[in-house]
């Protein structure tokens, strides 16, 4: 199995399918999904990822969201529901003043000992003091196995 557990949130997610040439960090969204199918890296996400990318894609994209969607359903990600860490998830809003949606991808992260990844800057600002945590744009691929 890989040593190196990331956890990308919607917004990195949803650069894998949304495919607007001005998008900026889809390179390294690539990067990060040909890793992950490389088994270079393992990828969890949190089971409300599907709601997010459904609801982006639901509002902004209505003709393909349906076909979309279900691209990244058929991925197979693999999902942790948030029984074990919900406190995590609670303690992380209480103390950074985030969004559940947002501290559920972190919680996760910082649960299996890995790494968040987000293109959403404001989050990090206000979140980065608990780690686990780093901008899309920041991160590198690791090597393949």
């Amino acid at each position: 199995m890989p040593a190196t557990v990331l956890v990308p949130d919607a917004s990195v997610l949803l650069k894998w399918i949304l495919r607007s040439d001005d998008e900026p960090d889809r390179d390294r969204a690539s990067d990060l999904k040909t890793a992950w199918l490389d088994d270079a890296c393992e990828l969890i996400v949190p089971s409300l990822w599907v709601f997010e990318v459904g609801n982006i894609l639901g509002l902004k994209h209505p003709a393909t969201a349906a076909p979309l969607l279900q691209a990244m359903l058929d991925l197979g990600l693999r999902e942790e529901a948030p029984h074990g860490y919900a406190g995590a998830i609670l303690s992380l809003m209480r103390e950074h003043k985030v969004t559940f949606y947002d501290a559920a991808y972190h919680a996760l992260a910082i649960r299996h000992r890995g790494t968040m990844l987000t293109a959403d800057r404001a989050y990090v600002k206000k979140a980065a003091r608990a780690g686990h945590v780093t901008l899309l744009n920041e991160w590198r691929a690791p090597a393949a196995r």
